[in-house]
């Protein structure tokens, strides 16, 4: 065939396209509109299945992989050595926290005394458990009433230590007393002072009566009483009768454990330290620690009995209606007594600041706003108001402070009229606390390995120049005249 016949057989092709009919369809008539249908496989999965076990034992006992297999054994088992040796190490090496020493109730904050009942509410022992709110939140921890029991003054054969005179109530009411007051953690103790509105408080003779004290005792404590107080201790402590007196609460099987508790008035210091000794007493109150004495002195009274004795037996008072007087203000006297290494205990009143001859009932009447147009009444309750506020921070400080309430207590400063002392406990919070009750200005320079460059203020008397919460240098510390601070820094690690 030459080329022009082929020529003629491809134009022959192209016309007999043009002619087919536009039906859509193909000379096969499988599609439509002169579209070709292709056919493409479809794709089908690959799937990844693997080593079988016969390759996989065949590959892991290369010589590659069981040197790779022994590195990370050995890798993680150095690791773990490793932590455990840095664990040990930090253990041993972080310094060890001090035991907590034994505490008893009468420890963990303050005490408060009403020795008149019926002054301190119109309805006796009914009269004192309406007021257990208002302890609760002075964060009182004990109460010692009374005596409340029935005698007449100087007369010995009307003693009656088991009776509860009807004028503060019936043993119904301090039975009601002590179920409430548990509950809110409130401790009870009586006093159980004989001759309490006579001449000698142990009719001249404390043997007399140490069988019926002994009584008194055994049964007070069965109706769930929490202790008893003994005032001028030192008349019956030396009687025949008190190791037989004292061994009543070394017997009890509760797991609260009773307090034995007594108060001296005119003793030397080592007059109370030998009390001590010799009484064995859970708790005895002194009024030693007065600032209206030198500060030196004091230094030298606080020093000898912490030294000598257990700060769970030192319980500190104020010497009657001295608090509030002029010579050492009521909020000076207050931080005193809250941050001494011992119990606190303080009179109804104290919290306020009444001063002698004020009836208790000018601390209830607080609660009702003074009018407007009496300037001098408000002023008085604005400003028993505020020592009440300050009484309130200290207390909450001493129940919560390790180093306040258990801590050792270290002699900085002391001066004629002005007293310093520090306070601390292992990895505690420490605190420093600054007293001059002279009528000048006193520059306190204070030398410690413990003490750092400033430290914060937790309670002032002086909020113009040492503000709560504000930083205070104590290269040398400047508390101005009838002024008290208390102020903390953490531990120095």
């Amino acid at each position: 065939m030459n080329k022009e016949d082929d020529m003629k057989d491809v134009e022959l092709n192209e016309m007999d396209q043009e002619k087919l009919p536009m039906t859509g369809e193909t000379p096969t008539g499988t599609e439509k509109n002169g579209s070709v249908k292709v056919k493409v496989p479809e794709d089908t999965e690959v799937k990844f299945t693997g080593l079988s076990k016969e390759e996989l034992m065949k590959v892991a006992g290369t010589t590659g992989w069981v040197r790779t297999r022994w590195a990370l054994l050995v890798l993680f088992w150095l690791g773990w050595v490793g932590m455990l040796a840095g664990a040990i190490v930090i253990i041993v090496q972080a310094p060890r926290c001090k035991p907590i020493p034994e505490m008893n109730w009468w420890n963990e904050g303050l005490l408060y005394q009403i020795s008149d009942v019926s002054a301190f509410s119109d309805n006796g022992l009914k009269g004192v458990e309406e007021k257990l709110d208002y302890l609760s939140q002075m964060k009182v921890k004990g109460l010692v009433l009374g005596p409340i029991h029935t005698v007449q003054a100087d007369k010995v054969n009307a003693l009656e230590l088991t009776l509860i005179d009807p004028e503060f109530g019936s043993e119904e009411d301090l039975t009601s007393l002590l179920e409430r007051a548990h509950r809110k953690g409130i401790s009870i103790v009586l006093d159980l002072t004989p001759n309490y509105e006579g001449v000698s408080a142990w009719f001249n003779s404390a043997a007399t009566v140490a069988e019926r004290l002994k009584e008194a005792c055994v049964y007070w404590l069965s109706k769930g009483v929490d202790g008893i107080f003994l005032s001028h201790l030192s008349d019956i402590a030396n009687t025949e009768a008190w190791p037989s007196i004292q061994a009543i609460f070394n017997q009890t099987e509760e797991t609260k454990k009773t307090a034995l508790m007594g108060s001296v008035t005119g003793l030397s210091v080592d007059e109370v330290s030998l009390l001590l000794n010799r009484s064995g007493v859970d708790l005895l109150l002194t009024e030693l620690a007065n600032p209206a004495g030198s500060g030196v002195r004091q230094a030298q009274v606080i020093q000898k009995l912490y030294s000598g004795h257990l700060q769970t037996s030192l319980g500190w008072r104020l010497s009657g209606r001295s608090l509030g007087s002029p010579a050492v203000p009521v909020r000076l006297f207050q931080t005193l007594l809250f941050t001494l290494p011992g119990t606190p205990v303080f009179s109804a009143g104290d919290e306020v600041g009444l001063k002698a001859g004020e009836k208790i009932q000018a601390m209830w009447d607080l609660e009702s706003k003074a009018e407007d147009a009496n300037v001098t009444a408000k002023t008085v309750q604005e400003e028993r108001t505020t020592v009440r506020d300050f009484f309130k921070a200290l207390s909450d400080l001493k129940g919560k402070e390790r180093s306040l309430l258990h801590g050792e207590y270290v002699s900085l400063y002391s001066s004629a009229t002005s007293l310093a002392f520090l306070r601390l406990w292992d990895q505690s919070e420490r605190f420093l606390v600054a007293l001059n009750w002279g009528n000048v200005s006193d520059t306190m320079t204070l030398t410690n390995s413990d003490l750092p460059a400033e430290a914060r203020v937790r309670a002032t008397t002086d909020t113009e120049n040492l503000a709560v919460d504000s930083k205070v240098s104590l290269e040398k510390l400047e508390l101005g005249p009838k002024q008290a601070v208390l102020l903390s820094y953490p531990y120095p690690g």
